[in-house]
C-alpha cells in the first residue's frame, strides 16, 4: 500500500529531541555560568555532564515524541478505517438496492408506459369534443405520469453510484457546455445563465460534471424569479477547483442545509428529493465535496470543491 503524507512519520519526535539536548545544554552551560562546577579529580567534566544529560534529555524527548506521533497515527488510521468500512457498507447497500431499484424500474415502467401512450391518444384523438374537466383531468395524468418517470430515473442513478472515466476537462468549455445546454433545459423558466472565471484543467468524467451543474441549474430554475440571473463560475486555488451556481431565489434556510443532498428529501411540491443526492454522488465520485449557502446577492449559493488536474495537457470537454 503506497504511504500518503498523513502516514508518514513527523518531525515531532525529531523537536523533542532538540528540544530535550536544548534543554540539557542550558542546564549544563547554565549551571557552570552560574558559578557550579563539574570537576572530577580535578578534571573539568562540564563536557561529559553536557554529553549525559544530552543523551537523557534528547532520548526522552524524541521517545515522547514517537509516542505522540505514533497515537496521532494510530488515531488516523482508525478513522480511515471506520470512513472505509462505512463506504463499503453503504457501496453494499447501494448495490443491493440497485438491483431491487432495476427490477421495480423494470416492471413498473413498462406499464407505465403503456398507460401513458393510452391517455396521450385519447387525449389527442377526443380533443375536440372533451370537456375542459376531462381535458384538464388527461393532462394532470401526463403530468403524473411524467413525474412518476422522473422518480425512477433519480432512484435508479442513485442506486447505481457513478463510475466517473476521468479526463483532462477544461473548466470554460465545461461550463459552455453547460450553458448550452442549460438554456434549452430552462428555456419556458426565463432565467438568464451567465458564466465567467479562470479557465484550469479539471480531472473529470466530462458527462458526469456536465450532469451535475445541469442539475443544480434546473434546480435553481425551479426557484428563481423570471429574468433573474443564474451564475455559474470557475476558481482556482491551491490545486483546487470551486465550480460555483448561483441563483436569486429564496435561498436554503440554514435549518435544511444538512439535509438537502439526502435523498428524497425536497422543500418543492413537484420535487423528487433525489437531483441534489445525486451531485452528491457524482462530485464524491470525483473525490470532491458539495456544499451550499447563502449567495452574496441573495437566493442560494451551490460549491462543487474538486480537485484540479495536474502536470497534464487539457483537452476541452466533448
Amino acid at each position: 500500500m503506497t504511504r500518503t503524507r498523513s502516514d508518514s512519520p513527523s518531525p515531532l519526535r525529531w523537536i523533542c529531541g532538540a528540544l530535550g539536548v536544548a534543554m540539557a545544554t542550558l542546564d549544563a552551560f547554565g549551571a557552570r555560568a552560574l558559578g557550579l562546577g563539574f570537576e572530577i579529580n580535578g578534571a573539568d567534566m562540564t563536557i561529559a555532564v553536557w554529553l549525559y544529560l544530552a543523551i537523557s534529555l534528547g532520548g526522552l524527548g524524541f521517545a515522547l515524541g514517537w509516542l505522540v506521533d505514533l497515537r496521532r497515527r494510530e488515531r488516523q488510521q482508525a478513522a480511515a478505517l471506520a470512513e472505509a468500512r462505512e463506504r463499503l457498507a453503504r457501496n453494499g447497500t447501494l448495490a443491493a438496492l440497485g438491483q431491487l431499484a432495476g427490477t421495480v424500474a423494470h416492471e413498473v415502467r413498462n406499464p407505465l408506459a403503456v398507460v401513458r401512450s393510452m391517455v396521450q391518444t385519447a387525449r389527442e384523438d377526443a380533443a375536440d369534443g372533451l370537456a375542459d374537466a376531462a381535458g384538464e383531468g388527461l393532462t394532470v395524468a401526463l403530468d403524473e405520469i411524467d413525474r412518476l418517470d422522473r422518480v425512477i430515473d433519480g432512484v435508479l442513478a442513485l442506486a447505481r453510484p457513478p463510475a466517473p472515466r476521468p479526463d483532462a476537462v477544461s473548466t470554460r468549455a465545461l461550463l459552455d457546455r453547460v450553458q448550452a445546454l442549460g438554456e434549452r433545459l430552462v428555456a419556458d423558466k426565463g432565467v438568464v445563465l451567465t458564466t465567467a472565471g479562470a479557465d484550469t484543467p479539471l480531472d473529470a468524467d466530462p458527462d458526469l460534471m456536465c450532469q451535475a451543474l445541469l442539475d443544480l441549474v434546473a434546480n435553481a430554475a425551479r426557484v428563481a424569479p423570471p429574468g433573474s440571473p443564474i451564475a455559474l463560475t470557475a476558481e482556482a486555488a491551491d490545486g483546487r477547483v470551486r465550480l460555483t451556481v448561483d441563483d436569486a431565489g429564496p435561498g436554503v434556510p440554514a435549518d435544511d442545509r444538512a439535509r438537502v443532498f439526502e435523498p428524497f428529501f425536497t422543500t418543492h411540491p413537484d420535487g423528487t428529493g433525489l437531483g441534489l443526492a445525486v451531485v452528491r454522488q457524482i462530485v464524491r465520485a470525483h473525490g470532491g465535496s458539495v456544499a451550499v449557502a447563502d449567495a452574496p446577492g441573495g437566493g442560494a449559493r451551490f460549491v462543487l470543491d474538486l480537485p484540479a488536474r495536474r502536470h497534464a495537457p487539457q483537452r476541452e470537454a466533448a
